[in-house]
């Protein structure tokens, strides 16, 4: 493992490993708030108990959250050095923005947790809203941060020089939107699924219904809602890099070839010696279709890419297929869990059904995980698209690979320790809730 591959991969873990916090840290909290105001709305101690239990889980991952968010930024001044002297002063309002929003998302957790009988009940409330609306929009900024990284722009350079730097257009990129949106409605899906299947394999077990039911219905019909929209905003998306990155797209898709109704691949084996595609599923025209909306369009082939700025096909191409699958999966089952909700169908009490909701409780993180790699990998071998490439940007210190180790370390201890509280507070939930039902049938 040489030192630019060791760099790559500290940075694709701790990505990987912050990505679900950031995640869950953006949206539980709504889960939280909209908890607590039917709580206030109905007076119920049922969803008093449920706002409790769920926002101790915030805190938890607000820290874990925070703990790999402050070891991310160090890492990219530490890993990549040359890229942070030239892109820093250009990108870097967004991320300055991120921390205040930190900070406030800090002080409003602060003031849910202890704020209990201490304030006005709507205040109280109100504070939830703000920790939920800050870590939004935190994650946001983050994402329009990377989005510049894909989508250049704001400066000048001359003589090799950044100049002219316009730190709001940079920010306000053209990928900005896209990826936010998309990026947003990934972590309802992933977080609703997660947070619901939990408590539906806890119902399973004849757990309280009393307390699980109303956390199944407020995370999954959000989840599922979600899931149901994230189709047309992973198009809009598409379309984007196909007019952006068309070497992403192409390695996305593995589609080799410039050619007019280009065939939409389901599926298959890329072969990047032969340039071909084995055991695929191809509807043709579909690419054009989906991209230019008609069949005849002609779509950019990574033949028409140097091979020296190919993004890895297999990788690329992959991780996109399982993010297509999951999420068509994820989709089918909220459609399921709405069209349950709505017709007040026996079905979605059964055990096959709840059985079905604890299975597909990882897919949404999974669909994350592949999507951050179809957006970096993609972008390879540029670390700012087209104009700096990754190998270039690494620190020239050695002994990268120790580095890679050694927080390969720090995230399984901090992944074990979140796991046994997760225990912890759900066990505690079930300790103060008396009211124990029967096997469901």
């Amino acid at each position: 493992m040489d030192d630019l591959l060791a760099a790559r991969l500290q940075m694709a873990l701790s990505l990987g490993f912050h990505i679900i916090f950031a995640c869950i840290g953006m949206i539980m909290p709504f889960f939280m708030a909209i908890s607590h105001y039917i709580y206030l709305k109905t007076g119920k101690q049922v969803y008093k108990k449920l706002t409790i239990a769920w926002s101790k889980g915030v805190a938890i991952f607000f820290v874990t959250g925070a703990v790999s968010g402050t070891m991310l930024s160090f890492e990219l001044g530490l890993l990549w050095p040359k890229f942070m002297e030239e892109a820093g002063p250009i990108f870097g309002m967004p991320f300055s923005l991120e921390g205040t929003a930190f900070f406030i998302e800090a002080i409003a957790l602060g003031f849910f947790l202890y704020g209990w009988d201490k304030f006005k009940p709507w205040f109280h409330w109100f504070t939830g809203v703000v920790v939920g609306v800050s870590g939004l929009s935190s994650g946001i900024l983050v994402v329009a941060a990377n989005a510049w990284m894909n989508s250049p722009t704001g400066f000048d350079i001359i003589d090799g020089v950044y100049t002219n730097i316009d730190p709001i257009a940079a920010m306000f990129n053209d990928a900005w939107f896209s990826q936010a949106l998309h990026m947003v409605l990934a972590a309802f899906v992933a977080t609703g699924f997660a947070v619901g299947g939990i408590h539906a394999w806890l119902l399973r077990q004849g757990k309280s219904k009393e307390i699980h039911l109303p956390a199944m219905r407020i995370s999954l019909t959000i989840g599922a809602v979600a899931a149901l929209l994230i189709p047309f905003s992973g198009h809009y998306s598409a379309q984007d890099v196909a007019h952006r990155q068309p070497a992403k797209l192409a390695a996305m898709e593995a589609h080799f070839h410039t050619e007019e109704r280009a065939a939409l691949i389901i599926g298959g084996i890329p072969d990047e010696e032969s340039e071909t595609v084995n055991f695929a599923i191809k509807i043709p025209g579909g690419l054009s279709y989906l991209i230019y909306g008609d069949f005849v369009t002609e779509v950019t082939g990574l033949e028409d890419i140097p091979k020296d700025e190919r993004p890895p096909v297999a990788i690329v191409h992959y991780s996109f297929q399982i993010m297509v699958a999951t999420a068509m999966l994820l989709l089918s089952v909220g459609l399921l869990w709405l069209v349950g909700q709505w017709r007040s169908a026996a079905y979605i009490h059964s055990r096959w059904f709840l059985t079905l909701l604890a299975m597909v409780c990882p897919f949404g993180f999974i669909a994350v995980e592949a999507g951050w790699v179809v957006t970096e990998v993609g972008r390879q071998p540029w670390i700012l698209y087209g104009i700096m490439k990754t190998a270039d940007a690494v620190t020239p210190m050695p002994g990268i690979v120790y580095s890679f180790w050694l927080y390969l370390g720090i995230y399984l201890s901090l992944a074990m320790i979140v796991g046994v509280l997760l225990v912890r507070q759900v066990r505690a939930l079930e300790k103060d809730t008396d009211e124990k039902q029967p096997q469901m049938s």
